[in-house]
């Protein structure tokens, strides 16, 4: 029996996922319809069967993202630990898994211009750092892990900037400073 060339259950995974790549090249800015269709290697017209339109899309695709990098965090600090292997677990996370590469750092800065400006995004980049939370008070009291939060996004955008990478020694003295010594006792 032969299969229908039409049908294409993943063709809206795969436009979600190109949007993120053109994104990553050419800012919100430089994504449309057409560029993203052509990397998806759709016809220009999935992009409007599949999405209401531009805005629909970038919402899809930056929560796709929020969700990836949240689930990094899961990843890394999701299980079980001391205290020390969660300080760790955090240095692991602002030396190799934030930013762990260009297209990263650009795509949140892209979000996050978006949700400088409109509230619809903000509301998805704060459901992002609650879940980063979540997982951080696993091991750590509230204050603490929304603290730490933002030092590791703030340390990792640094890192990704600078020219010469951060040593960890340097991250490591960092994160102490904000967790302190365990409560005696």
């Amino acid at each position: 029996m032969a299969t229908n060339p039409r049908y294409d259950p993943e063709r809206r995974d795969r436009i979600i996922d190109a949007c993120l790549e053109v994104i990553a090249e050419r800012g919100v800015a430089g994504t449309t319809h057409r560029r993203v269709a052509e990397a998806a290697g759709v016809p220009l017209g999935s992009m409007t069967y599949h999405f209401d339109g531009m805005d629909a899309l970038l919402r899809e695709a930056f929560t796709r993202f929020s969700h990836s990098i949240a689930e990094g965090f899961e990843v890394r600090l999701g299980h079980d630990m001391t205290r020390e292997q969660a300080k760790d677990a955090v240095v692991d996370l602002i030396q190799h898994d934030v930013f762990a590469g260009h297209r990263e750092l650009v795509l949140s800065h892209e979000l996050y211009t978006l949700a400088a400006r409109d509230e619809r995004y903000r509301e998805l980049t704060s459901a992002w750092m609650a879940r980063s939370r979540v997982v951080l008070e696993r091991h750590f009291d509230p204050a603490t892990a929304r603290l730490l939060d933002a030092t590791i996004e703030g340390i990792s955008i640094h890192s990704a900037l600078d020219v010469a990478p951060l040593d960890r020694a340097v991250i490591r003295e960092a994160v102490d400073r904000i967790v302190g010594s365990p409560p005696e006792g």
